[in-house]
């Protein structure tokens, strides 16, 4: 008589679709959506977000679904709606995040701090203040108003921190008088394409400091690195 442990095990059924892992690729795709349906009118800013979260959180394919269920989507689904973001700069083409309602204009920290970070849309022109205070410019989840933005940073016995994704081209040109205003890059990615937005920093720093880090981004996670 065979033994039980000389019998077959039994194979687990296969997994459908959306019970698959989700990728770096297929999060980005969505993301893409989202952006495209927020710069043409038909979901809000606060929606943006909120939905951009439940993207980068996302473990399976099923989980991305609902995001964009009442959402225009190409045929063939969220999987082949759009190139993600690194073929779309090797190929050159137009990048995706420029486009979208202005955010705010200011960030203002006097003896307190200022934050702007995760999904927001930088205006042509952003002037930061921080007096006796802080303030934090986190570029990595944001899209572009226009392809080429200016940030003036302004800390007077204060600090100011932006952030920048290795993605973007910066260019720096503050000043500091008693102070520092400095660009540090954490990444060692090679410089974006010609088409990728363009981000310029200037200002002042006196008496305190400014400084511009250049950081990669870690959307897998639905994280930013610290």
């Amino acid at each position: 008589m065979p033994s039980v442990t000389d019998q077959p095990e039994s194979q687990p059924a296969p997994l459908g679709r959306d019970q698959m892992r989700a990728s770096d690729v297929d999060r980005e795709q969505v993301a893409q959506i989202l952006h495209r349906a927020l710069s043409e009118g038909r979901i809000t800013m606060d929606e943006l977000e909120e939905r951009l979260t439940t993207v980068y959180a996302a473990k399976t394919l099923g989980e991305l679904k609902p995001v964009t269920a009442d959402l225009p989507v190409p045929e063939g689904g969220p999987s082949s709606a759009a190139l993600a973001p690194s073929q779309t700069r090797a190929l050159g083409l137009p990048d995706d995040r420029i486009g979208g309602h202005p955010g705010s204009m200011t960030s203002i920290g006097i003896m307190s701090g200022a934050v702007r970070k995760g999904s927001w849309v930088l205006p042509p022109q952003h002037n930061t203040l921080a007096f006796w205070g802080g303030a934090e410019i986190d570029l990595r989840y944001a899209r572009f108003a226009e392809k080429q933005s200016t940030i003036t940073a302004i800390a007077i016995m204060g600090g100011i921190e932006i952030i920048v994704p290795d993605d973007i081209n910066v260019e720096v040109t503050g000043f500091g008088f008693m102070g520092a205003f400095v660009q540090e890059d954490k990444s060692g990615a090679p410089p974006a394409p010609a088409t990728a937005p363009t981000v310029r920093i200037t200002g002042l720093a006196f008496w305190g400091g400014v400084n511009v880090v250049r950081k990669a981004r870690n959307p897998a996670k639905g994280q930013l690195e610290s």
